[in-house]
């Protein structure tokens, strides 16, 4: 509290004890507080709502609040006949702050999470558990949030059960369970987060909100926290996921990427000149926004305007303005797409759209890329070629369409293996049909690998990491409008499918996510399991 507030509660006290005829005492200004432990107990200072101030032989003087009961005070005389008893008003806030020395609270060990321990482990999933249900609402968010980011965690999942609330982080893709909440105590957590992301607890829709705050921890730590919030009510109650964002500029480059050479030299040429739509397409948490802001922050320049349009805004770029968008169907806050056509009359060199969702807002930004401005737009597919069909079926057959794309990149996520545990063996029978089949569909003149003696690898395992695996690499496909490309889209008589612009593509020198996928396969990156598990 601040002194002005104290002061301002302490005068409050004051008058109220005028109006009651009674003494009062502001114990802010007592500094050596005494604590008379041998004439009540902790609970009957609860109980009672009474702090005994002054002590001796013949006198005590309790101090009491505005909502201590007069049966209380009497009762206090009874039991001490053989002193004279006297009572004082005192704050709200004194009364707390001298409960706090009669009864310190219980000092909490922030134990951080490890999910090497806590995997498949009943009794560190307990530990953690345990803990949490001591701390407060904002430390136990702050925790959390802290510790997925310690360990490079993408997503916090609270998820309601019959008996209890689970919480798992999603570490490479993969979630890792590392807390049980009871109800009680996840029903004080869902009304901060509620609270602080500006959303219902009652509510049976789902809902989208952000938190960007700084929480001030008991243990004297400050925790930024930055997530997107997404709830959707169940049976058992609102479940909770929160999408981590990572505040370092430094983490979006191009360099961080992981771009082939000629991929890196696609994309260079590409977002250098002044016009066109260059789409990033994948599932959710495939890392479509690092990809765009890693583009974004390569285009960041003193001679650019660059305005983002986001729902809602994940990471803060200075020299970019950003709009945050609030989507909610019937809402008042305005489209994708109405949001677009205002931006554009801002005069800006490049434009980023969090994310093409309908035909107005895929219209808009076509439209913007014919006439003289860089797009980077997201957009949901399975695939670079899936991407251009969906596409077509939203905006139908049109010429300028094929005019104003330049760049389709498709990529998804997988587990990249520790360098460190993984273990040689020679592939089976099976494994070399997948590998000569995946590279007998390689682009004419693309260069193959030299199988001679090839190797794959298995993760391996150790006390610190039993998995095998350590962070995450991505695999991508994509493609410029070639001429193959073109033909295809602008043919009327031509029947196009996801297929057929996907072989056109590979005939364009186009190399798919499953071909990319297993090069890093054969140079021992990851497993083929691993990739077969993302690509399907």
């Amino acid at each position: 509290m601040s002194q002005d507030a104290r002061l301002d509660e302490e005068q409050a006290t004051q008058r109220r004890a005028r109006v009651l005829n009674l003494d009062y005492v502001d114990t802010s200004k007592i500094e050596d507080k005494i604590l008379y432990h041998d004439l009540l107990t902790v609970q009957e200072l609860y109980d009672l709502k009474v702090i005994p101030i002054r002590v001796d032989k013949s006198n005590v003087l309790f101090g009491v609040t505005t909502t201590t009961s007069q049966q209380a005070m009497i009762g206090l005389r009874q039991r001490f006949i053989e002193q004279r008893i006297a009572f004082a008003i005192i704050s709200d806030t004194g009364y707390r702050d001298y409960m706090r020395l009669f009864d310190p609270p219980k000092q909490v060990v922030y134990h951080d999470i490890d999910v090497n321990q806590t995997a498949g482990k009943a009794e560190h999933v307990d530990e953690v558990s345990a803990m949490l249900e001591q701390v407060r609402a904002d430390d136990m968010l702050a925790y959390l949030v802290a510790q997925a980011h310690r360990l490079n965690s993408s997503d916090i999942h609270i998820e309601t059960q019959v008996s209890d609330v689970r919480i798992r982080l999603r570490i490479d893709g993969i979630l890792h369970p590392i807390a049980r909440l009871s109800l009680e105590k996840y029903r004080t957590l869902i009304s901060a987060i509620a609270s602080a992301g500006n959303v219902s607890t009652s509510s049976n829709e789902a809902q989208q909100g952000h938190i960007a705050q700084q929480i001030s921890m008991a243990d004297g730590n400050q925790v930024d926290v930055n997530v997107r919030l997404e709830t959707v009510p169940t049976i058992n109650g609102m479940d909770v996921v929160m999408r981590l964002f990572n505040m370092d500029q430094s983490m979006y480059t191009l360099d961080r990427l992981g771009l082939s050479e000629s991929e890196r030299g696609v994309v260079d040429t590409i977002i250098a000149k002044p016009s066109g739509l260059v789409m990033v397409v994948g599932p959710t948490g495939s890392g479509k926004t690092t990809t765009l802001y890693s583009m974004l922050n390569t285009l960041n320049t003193e001679e650019r305007k660059i305005i983002t349009i986001e729902d809602p805004v994940e990471y803060q770029f200075p020299g970019i303005t950003q709009i945050s968008v609030h989507s909610e169907e019937g809402g008042n806050d305005g489209s994708f797409a109405d949001k677009l056509r205002a931006v554009l009359r801002l005069d800006p060199d490049v434009v980023m759209v969090g994310e093409i969702r309908d035909l107005d807002t895929a219209k808009t930004a076509l439209q913007a890329a014919l006439t003289g401005h860089l797009v980077l737009a997201t957009f949901h597919a399975s695939s670079a070629a899936a991407a251009l069909t969906r596409i077509s079926d939203i905006i139908g057959q049109n010429p300028l369409f094929v005019s104003a794309i330049r760049l389709v990149m498709a990529q998804r996520l997988i587990r990249r293996l520790d360098d460190e545990l993984k273990q040689p063996y020679s592939p089976s029978e099976g494994e070399w049909q997948k590998i000569n089949e995946v590279l007998s569909t390689l682009p004419e003149g693309a260069e193959r690998p030299n199988l001679d003696g090839l190797q794959l690898y298995k993760p391996g395992s150790s006390d610190g990491n039993p998995y095998g695996f350590k962070g995450q690499l991505a695999i991508r496909e994509q493609f410029t409008m070639s001429d193959n490309l073109r033909h295809l889209l602008e043919n009327p008589k031509s029947h196009v499918s996801a297929q057929s612009i996907e072989e056109a593509a590979i005939h364009s020198s186009m190399r798919t996510m499953l071909q990319d996928g297993m090069l890093k396969v054969i140079a021992g990156e990851t497993t083929m399991d691993e990739l077969y598990r993302v690509v399907g």
